[in-house]
């Protein structure tokens, strides 16, 4: 398994501590986000590990910024991408099962370290469960695509 790891420069330590958690669990991880504490934009980070993502370069990818709700709306503007955030690992668990996430996101400003491991791992462990759950994620692509529901 490959991920990207982006970040803004309110998440770099804890980038760093995810990064380290990742490559123990034996994951290639390409980091996009900044290594630095000088100001960098969130919106620029979330685009560039979504695209990487969408395009197959990565399999899925973590997004960290103060809230991690700017960096996954950057993100899931990207087509194919379904970023969620998350403050505690069932609903990470649960973005995976049912809303087959390919990204997760967490706020460096809203969960410590040892949180943002549990909701990595709850998110890695799971997996999508599809049946009903597929027919719901395909009315999101299609949201996504057409920008209306034809079941409306």
């Amino acid at each position: 398994m490959k991920l990207v790891i982006a970040n803004d420069h309110a998440a770099v330590d804890l980038k760093f501590a995810i990064l380290e958690h990742l490559k123990e669990r034996g994951i290639e991880v390409v980091n996009i986000g900044t290594d630095t504490k000088e100001r960098y934009q969130y919106p620029l980070a979330g685009y560039r590990a979504a695209k990487m993502v969408a395009s197959g370069e990565a399999d899925g990818g973590v997004l960290i910024c103060g809230t991690g709700i700017g960096i996954s709306l950057a993100a899931n503007k990207v087509k194919g991408i379904r970023a969620a955030v998350c403050s505690e690992p069932y609903s990470a668990k649960m973005a995976r099962e049912h809303n087959n996430a390919n990204m997760i996101a967490f706020g460096a400003r809203v969960v410590g370290e040892d949180l943002a491991k549990m909701i990595v791992d709850s998110w890695l462990d799971a997996k999508f469960q599809g049946g009903r759950h597929a027919e719901r994620v395909a009315l999101i692509d299609e949201i996504e695509e057409t920008g209306e529901l034809s079941c409306e």
